[in-house]
């Protein structure tokens, strides 16, 4: 496993995290992955501590909390040794945003609570709407957490590309979490990733795998649980994701080597400005597969070159989904 800063923090991260909102199960509506077991998902968060993983991404929703109790009962014994980064300003995950101090106040507490720490290494706004964030007393609620002990580092887990370039550029915010992917290069081509490493800010990549449908192990036609998020996704948008990381595995060098699920990671930190990414892991075989993407190193210019000409010629977004 290989290591990098995440900005300046002053926090060391592997460079594969650990994303969990599917270890937390099932939530009322579609808000999850579908349905988990407990054992399994200890198991998955003991053999990342083992492959080298330190940072672990979680947020007070996932499972209306039970992401957060598993993490703080699996590292319980060696919190020093790994970071933890988690979200708040959403009570809960269909309802409305709320980021008062008196609300980011209390989901830290309950985060604390479940998490087993009296820290936090990140402390992320969950998808707040970054134009009005200036005029907000969000930010200075957060900067006031950190000198109070409660959090190491802060940052914006951001709804779109658009909106962490503004956080960066704008605001001056130090860490931001944004999708990123082999099918979803947005934060490329608006410069987030170039402006964030002028700024020395840390980004994280999330939806690696485009919510599992980049590891080639998702037939364009599954059906997911009704609990599963995607199960509420458009039948041609599911089946184009789907289908995609064919088209990118058959152009890379080496294709044996690797799945697709690694080449999908190895992408994503094959780019100037990421600090970590964040696939989510439901399982030890998942966690294996995706922390040795990092062994496997990054990726080679031709290959980079041949991914950037597939991109350029498909079109992977089909109307609003």
């Amino acid at each position: 496993m290989r290591y990098r800063t995440l900005g300046e923090t002053g926090l060391v991260v592997s460079e594969i995290g650990f994303g969990a909102w599917g270890i937390g199960g099932q939530s009322p509506g579609a808000t999850s992955y579908g349905p988990t077991r407990d054992d399994v998902s200890r198991d998955a968060l003991r053999r990342a501590f083992d492959r080298g993983i330190t940072f672990y991404d979680t947020a007070n929703v996932y499972g209306d909390g039970h992401s957060e109790a598993l993490i703080g009962a699996a590292f319980r014994t060696r919190r020093d040794r790994i970071v933890i980064a988690t979200k708040a300003g959403r009570p809960e995950y269909a309802g409305p945003p709320d980021y008062s101090a008196t609300e980011l106040r209390r989901s830290l507490e309950g985060s604390l609570r479940r998490l087993a720490t009296d820290y936090v290494d990140l402390l992320q706004l969950h998808d707040p709407p970054v134009a009005t964030l200036r005029d907000d007393d969000a930010l200075l609620t957060l900067d006031r957490l950190r000198a109070e002990g409660k959090v190491r580092a802060v940052g914006v887990s951001v709804r779109s590309p658009d909106d962490g370039l503004r956080a960066v550029r704008d605001l001056g915010i130090g860490v931001v979490q944004v999708n990123l992917s082999l099918i979803d290069q947005r934060a490329c081509e608006n410069g987030l990733l170039t402006i964030a490493t002028a700024c020395r800010a840390g980004v994280v990549a999330r939806t690696p795998l485009c919510f599992g449908l980049l590891s080639g192990r998702v037939a364009p036609d599954a059906l997911f649980d009704p609990s599963d998020h995607r199960s509420r996704w458009p039948r041609p948008q599911i089946a184009r994701w789907a289908e995609a990381s064919r088209l990118f595995i058959a152009t890379v060098a080496e294709r044996e080597r690797q799945t697709p699920a690694q080449l999908a990671l190895r992408f994503c930190l094959s780019l100037p400005g990421v600090s970590t990414v964040i696939p989510g892991m439901l399982s030890p075989a998942e966690v294996e597969e995706n922390a040795a993407a990092s062994d496997l190193g990054p990726l080679g210019a031709r290959d980079l070159a041949e991914i950037a000409r597939v991109y350029g010629s498909q079109t992977f977004f089909l109307g609003a989904a």
